[in-house]
């Protein structure tokens, strides 16, 4: 089996500060993490900010929370499978 990398490349993960709550934090994702993370932002009418605080907010209720990169990956993915 031939595995074809992604349009664009592989691309490891950028760091980019967002506000939580009033303070800054470093996120580091990929870039087509990143992509799809303003793409939902925009889907769902919000500023980046807002949804990461709101993923932010739904991550620290679990049970055993991962931290907020793991989050926002695990989240996407989901909303991928599972589209509105």
């Amino acid at each position: 089996m031939n595995v074809e990398p992604p349009e664009g490349g592989f691309h490891g993960p950028l760091k980019r500060s967002v506000t939580i709550a009033g303070h800054q934090t470093s996120i580091s994702l990929e870039p087509i993490f990143w992509e799809a993370l303003e793409t939902a932002a925009g889907d769902l009418g919000l500023p980046l900010n807002a949804l990461v605080a709101a993923i932010d907010h739904a991550r620290i209720g679990a049970d055993e929370p991962p931290n907020l990169a793991s989050a926002i990956r695990t989240w996407l993915m989901d909303r991928t499978r599972n589209p509105a």
